[in-house]
């Protein structure tokens, strides 16, 4: 299965069912009254995680998802049939933002968890709720509330505890696949890994852990260049970088410079990656010239005084094996005293799922605009477009509430400042509905 891990997505809630108007007929009841009933609720959309999950590719080719709407009020008072919430599985690792405004949704971690991404509307009231001393029949109900439609935008961040990074062909697969039970591949050419993969280490002392062997990084990565840019996001997931810079020399490349390049390119993406514990990896220790790269690496590194702290330096071959026990006991200690991944970023960029509720005055949007080719007002917003749906436009009564609320909003007073003249046409947005202006 192809590993993808973005997608853009539109999920639709149901509408609430609608309201209806009746009236009570038995023979032996007099002035029986309304008896109109409520519709049901529309059904909402909901995020959960499911553990098997591993890319986002099911959201590839089924982009659009919606929930069933709710039934309509029945006589007797009869409340119309809720629908059932519509459940889409997601993997660990998910972050939800709005497409539209970049607002954060959620971020599933936990199997398991669940997030209400789109409301369902509630249902239209029947005609029973709207009896008063001074209307006791009315002939109001409402129509079911729309449900919330959203552009979603889904990212997935693998879970692992420890990351892999370096330059192509740096050994990243070949480590993990001898500390791991993963079975990346393996071969004498650049960018063998297109996907990250990952692998359960687990230690003669009965520790373990998740490592991610990411793809590998090239200079300019953190602006798009390379595969690097797109797997960069990865390695904000996990607690421990392992650097791994490959000492052989046998493509005449320097390994500080390597190192320094790949430094600046994490910096520019997330320069809290760089506050992570760190472990500085040589590789292919096993190679002819390796020794004496490490001492001149070394030395670099002691002499550079841009790090805010003198990494660790653990050399290892994974082909002969050598040091990659010893590397994986300093990362199991690292661990175990690293702080979540959550506590680098700052207050506004953490993501939190509680909410508080701010009170804000009351403000109406809503829009008038002169159109010359219908020669009509026409109020949009969407505020007015939801009061519009939920008006059952068949009868007069509801009709009058719908001109009532309008006035209640502002709208009849927006309209004579912006120049309305009695009886011109006035339009709801995109609809056929017009009606006269009446000052």
């Amino acid at each position: 299965m192809a590993f993808v891990d973005q997608a853009e997505i539109e999920v639709k809630a149901g509408k609430g069912g609608d309201g209806i108007v009746s009236f009570r007929h038995e023979k032996f009841v007099a002035m029986g009254g309304p008896f109109g009933g409520d519709g049901g609720r529309g059904g909402s959309i909901i995020f959960k995680v499911d553990e098997g999950l591993r890319t986002l590719m099911d959201f590839r080719y089924n982009r659009h998802f919606k929930a069933q709407p709710g039934g309509n009020g029945g006589t007797k008072g009869m409340t119309g049939a809720s629908s059932e919430d519509r459940y889409i599985k997601v993997p660990q690792g998910t972050t939800v933002k709005d497409a539209d405004t970049g607002e954060v949704l959620g971020d599933l971690l936990e199997n398991g968890q669940e997030l209400l991404v789109a409301q369902g509307g509630r249902g239209g009231r029947g005609n029973i709720h709207f009896a008063t001393s001074a209307n006791p029949a009315p002939e109001l109900s409402e129509n079911g509330e729309p449900g919330i439609i959203r552009n979603l935008k889904l990212e997935l961040k693998v879970l692992a505890d420890v990351g892999l990074v370096g330059f192509p062909s740096a050994g990243k697969s070949t480590l993990l696949s001898v500390v791991s039970n993963a079975k990346p591949k393996v071969a004498a050419y650049h960018f063998t890994t297109l996907s990250p993969n990952i692998g359960m280490v687990r230690l003669d002392d009965e520790r373990d852990f998740v490592m991610a062997d990411l793809p590998g990084l090239i200079e300019g990565a953190s602006q798009g260049i390379g595969l690097g840019f797109q797997f960069l996001r990865h390695v904000e997931r996990t607690k421990v970088v392992l650097h791994l810079v490959d000492m052989s020399g046998v493509e005449g490349t320097d390994p500080y410079t390597q190192y320094r390049k790949i430094l600046d390119e994490l910096q520019q993406y997330d320069e809290t990656i760089l506050d992570r514990p760190q472990i500085v990896v040589p590789t292919k220790m096993d190679m002819p010239d390796s020794d004496e790269n490490l001492a001149k690496f070394q030395k670099e590194i002691a002499a550079e005084s841009g790090l805010p702290v003198q990494p660790m330096i653990v050399p290892i071959s994974a082909l002969t094996r050598e040091g990659t026990q010893e590397l994986m006991r300093l990362t199991a200690d690292m661990l175990a005293t690293a702080p979540a991944p959550e506590s680098y970023r700052t207050v506004d960029e953490t993501i939190t799922s509680e909410k508080t509720y701010d009170f804000k005055p009351e403000n109406h949007d809503f829009t008038i605009v002169w159109s010359e080719e219908s020669e009509q007002w026409i109020i949009g917003g969407s505020e007015v477009e939801k009061l519009f749906l939920m008006t059952n436009i068949q009868r007069d009564a509801t009709i009058m509430r719908f001109g009532r609320q309008l006035r209640h909003m502002g709208v009849d007073d927006a309209l004579r400042k912006a120049g309305a003249k009695d009886g011109d046409d006035i339009r709801i947005s995109d609809s056929d509905f017009v009606f006269e202006f009446s000052d």
